[in-house]
């Protein structure tokens, strides 16, 4: 790993690995380190991800999926308050933030008005509410398919150098509402209950109520994917990286369905339709 200090700080990094392989799990081992310059000398995971196996052919996901969320289950029973950051309200705030100021402000060139301003706060407050209301469990924060390696022993893990402890749905979110690769309703909701149950008999505090945990999840994927939608509106225009925002069409699907499947984030799914005929008058696309 090459991470110029200016740039990068390797230590998150080194505290993460460590803990996932405290954890029993495959992250790769630092086997030398030069923090002065930025450079650490890892073990390799190999070179296919998660995303390629399932892109080359899907019908390995079960077994991905059991993996994964076997992995996943590992490290939130490994977890410890006081360890690593917390994902708390100013942070989920702030990524909420990057919906506005760069996808719709920047990226679409939408102002909203007052009242639908106030509408998006309204729901911010919601979503983060519930957000804040599951149980903390340690967060990789990425944990989708690009960032797991096809590895023995299985998955390999990466990328987890922003791990933080918060809500118990956030990872499952992230792997099965992915950017770069979608799963039919049915298919996804049979991995969701394979590791509520798994998770509830391992003693982690997902509830006893499987219709409660998926409406927490469904939330805690609506604050990932309005971020994910400012996050790669920002690679596009700040850092000059135009693939990313190529899949903002799969975020706007997963809020859309989130948001008209419960009523009180209503608002929501007519915001996200307002856009979307103004973007039509304007004779541009949408997203």
């Amino acid at each position: 790993m090459d991470a110029p200090p200016q740039q990068e700080d390797c230590r998150p990094f080194i505290q993460v690995a460590e803990l996932l392989r405290q954890a029993g799990l495959n992250a790769p081992a630092v086997l030398a380190q030069d923090l002065e310059q930025g450079f650490l000398l890892l073990t390799d995971l190999g070179a296919t991800t998660y995303l390629r196996a399932l892109q080359q052919d899907d019908a390995s996901a079960d077994m991905l999926f059991r993996d994964a969320t076997d992995a996943l289950i590992a490290w939130q029973l490994a977890s410890r308050p006081g360890v690593l950051p917390p994902y708390d309200a100013a942070l989920l705030r702030r990524e909420l933030d990057l919906f506005p100021d760069w996808y719709l402000a920047r990226h679409l060139d939408l102002a909203l008005t007052p009242p639908q301003r106030e509408q998006l706060e309204k729901m911010f407050a919601l979503i983060l509410a519930s957000n804040l209301a599951q149980p903390a469990v340690y967060v990789h924060r990425d944990y989708m398919p690009r960032n797991l390696m096809l590895s023995a022993p299985n998955p390999g893990i990466l990328d987890f150098q922003d791990a933080v402890y918060g809500p118990v749905s956030y990872d499952l979110a992230s792997l099965l509402r992915d950017a770069f690769i979608s799963w039919e309703e049915e298919r996804a909701l049979d991995w969701i209950v394979r590791y509520w149950d798994k998770a509830r008999r391992a003693g982690l505090p997902v509830g006893s109520d499987f219709g409660d945990f998926y409406r927490d999840l469904e939330w805690m994927g609506l604050q990932r994917h309005l971020k994910v939608l400012g996050i790669f509106a920002r690679i596009r225009h700040r850092d000059g990286k135009p693939g990313y925002i190529e899949d903002a069409p799969r975020f706007i699907g997963y809020i859309r369905a989130v948001a008209t499947r419960y009523g009180a984030l209503a608002p929501l799914a007519r915001l996200i339709d307002a856009i979307e005929t103004r973007q039509a008058a304007r004779g541009k696309a949408f997203p």
